[in-house]
C-alpha cells in the first residue's frame, strides 16, 4: 500500500488516475499512470478531517512486487509527492489533533510487539486509555487552578467558603491517586522490554543447557569443562504470549582465573537486576547450594535439574523446588508455566500504567509540585504549583493550552456577568 497526506494529495491523485475522485471510504479499482500504467489497483480516497491524519489521504493498494512500488513510487515523485519521513504520518494525526502523544507511542509499540501481551497493552495504548487517564488528571488540575485564581483575583465575588482548602484538600487527593499510579511494579515497562529472568548457579549445574531447553534452540554452548560460561547470554523469547528475556550466567564459585571471575560478578550483578531468578542446582550430585543461598528470596525458583540421573536430596535447603531435566525435557513444561506465571503476574494490567520512562517522569514531577502545597500555602504559590503539575501531565499527552484555563475560569464562575 502506498499512502498519500496533505492538501496536494486530490491534485496528485487526479493527475495519476487521469479520472475525477471516487466516493470517500470506498474502494475504486485504477490504473496509476499512462504510457506506460505503472500498475492497476485499488484507490481509497478519505477526505479531510476524517482520515488518520486529519488531511486529504489517499490509499493507493497496489501489486506488492518491487518493480510495481518502484514505479509507482516513481509516478507520485513527477507529480510533486515525497517520501515521508519515519513516523510522518503518526506526527501529522498528532499534530492535527487525532492523536495525543500517549496514542502515538502506542502505535509504534504496536509495530514492534512481538507477543500477544504487547500486542494487547499497545492497542490499549492506541485506543487512548493511558491518555484519557492523564487527561482527565490534567483536566481535574485545571479546575483547581480556575478555583484558586477566582479566589485571588476575584475575591469580592460571591465564591464557596473556603475555597483555597478545598483546593488544597483536591490536590491532596489527587496526589494520592497519582502515587499509586506509579506503584504498579513498573509493568508498563516490563511489558515493553521483557520480564528478565537470570539462570543462577554452580559450575555444571546445567545452566546452559536449561536455556537451550527452554527456548529451544542452542543459544548457549553446552561442555562438560566447567567454567565455559565466562559472559550473560541473552534470549529473548515469546513465553504464553508475554516477552521473556533468559540470561544465561557464568557458574557461582570463587574463581582464580581473572576472566572467569569477571563473569562471576557479572553473574551476581545480573541477578540483582533480574526480575526472576532461577537456582539451578544439580539434583542427582547433591551440589553444594551454598553460593545461591544469599539468592534465595521472593524473586527466585529453585530448580533441581539433572534428575533423569537420579536425585540426591542433600544441601537442597532453598525452599519447594521444580525438578527438571534439560536433556529429556522432564519437568520442563511446569518450568515455563511458573516462569509464565510470574511474567502475567508483573506485566498483566499494563495498559493504565507507565510504559515508558518518559510517562514516569511526568507523574513524578506532577507530585513534585502537588507534594508542597499545603494549607499555609501562599495562594500565589499555590497556583503556580498547580500549573506546575498541569504541565507536567500536559507534557505526557502532549497538550499544554493556557486556553484551557481561562475556559475553566468562565464556566465555573459567573464573573463579569
Amino acid at each position: 500500500m502506498v499512502r498519500l497526506s496533505g492538501p496536494a494529495a486530490a491534485t496528485i491523485v487526479s493527475g495519476i488516475t487521469m479520472r475525477p475522485l471516487p466516493p470517500p471510504r470506498r474502494a475504486v479499482r485504477r490504473r496509476f499512470g499512462r504510457d506506460p500504467v505503472a500498475d492497476d489497483g485499488i484507490l481509497i480516497w478519505f477526505p479531510g478531517p476524517r482520515s488518520f491524519t486529519g488531511e486529504d489521504v489517499a490509499e493507493l493498494h497496489i501489486h506488492g512486487g518491487r518493480a510495481v512500488y518502484l514505479a509507482v513510487a516513481g509516478l507520485l515523485t513527477q507529480a510533486g509527492a515525497r517520501m515521508a519521513d519515519p513516523g510522518e504520518f503518526t506526527r501529522r494525526a498528532f499534530e492535527n489533533g487525532k492523536l495525543d502523544l500517549t496514542q502515538a507511542e502506542g502505535i509504534a509499540d504496536l509495530v514492534a510487539a512481538e507477543t500477544e501481551g504487547q500486542r494487547r497493552s499497545a492497542l490499549r495504548q492506541m485506543d487512548g486509555e493511558l491518555g484519557r487517564l492523564y487527561e482527565g488528571w490534567r483536566l481535574r488540575l485545571i479546575d483547581l487552578i480556575a478555583q484558586a485564581e477566582a479566589a485571588i483575583d476575584f475575591p469580592d465575588e460571591d465564591l464557596p467558603a473556603g475555597l483555597l482548602d478545598h483546593v488544597v484538600a483536591d490536590a491532596g487527593g489527587l496526589q494520592a491517586e497519582l502515587s499509586g499510579h506509579l506503584d504498579d511494579g513498573r509493568r508498563g515497562e516490563r511489558l515493553r522490554d521483557g520480564f528478565h529472568v537470570a539462570i543462577l548457579g554452580a559450575p555444571n549445574a546445567g545452566k546452559s543447557s536449561l536455556l537451550n531447553a527452554l527456548v529451544g534452540r542452542a543459544a548457549a554452548i553446552v561442555h562438560p569443562a566447567a567454567g565455559t560460561t565466562r559472559d550473560v547470554i541473552e534470549v529473548a523469547v515469546d513465553l504464553a504470549g508475554w516477552p521473556v528475556v533468559f540470561s544465561d550466567t557464568a557458574g557461582l564459585r570463587a574463581a582464580l582465573d581473572p576472566v572467569e571471575a569477571e563473569g562471576v560478578r557479572r553473574a551476581r550483578e545480573r541477578a540483582g537486576l533480574a526480575d526472576l531468578k532461577l537456582l539451578v542446582v544439580d539434583g542427582a550430585a547433591g551440589a553444594p547450594a551454598d553460593e545461591l543461598l544469599g539468592l534465595a528470596d521472593e524473586k527466585a525458583l529453585l530448580v533441581l535439574n539433572k534428575i533423569d540421573l537420579g536425585e540426591c536430596t542433600e544441601a537442597h535447603d532453598l525452599g519447594p523446588a521444580i525438578r527438571v531435566s534439560a536433556s529429556t525435557g522432564h519437568g520442563l513444561t511446569a518450568l515455563a508455566d511458573a516462569i509464565a506465571a510470574k511474567a502475567a503476574e508483573a506485566m498483566d494490567g499494563a495498559s493504565l500504567t507507565p510504559t515508558r520512562l518518559r510517562h514516569r517522569e511526568a507523574v513524578e514531577s506532577c507530585i513534585r509540585h502537588l507534594a508542597s502545597m499545603d494549607p499555609g500555602t501562599p495562594p500565589e504559590l499555590m497556583v503556580e504549583d498547580l500549573r506546575l503539575a498541569a504541565r507536567a501531565l500536559g507534557r505526557a499527552v502532549g497538550r499544554i493550552d493556557v486556553e484551557d484555563v481561562l475556559d475553566a475560569v468562565f464556566r465555573q464562575f459567573c464573573i463579569g456577568k
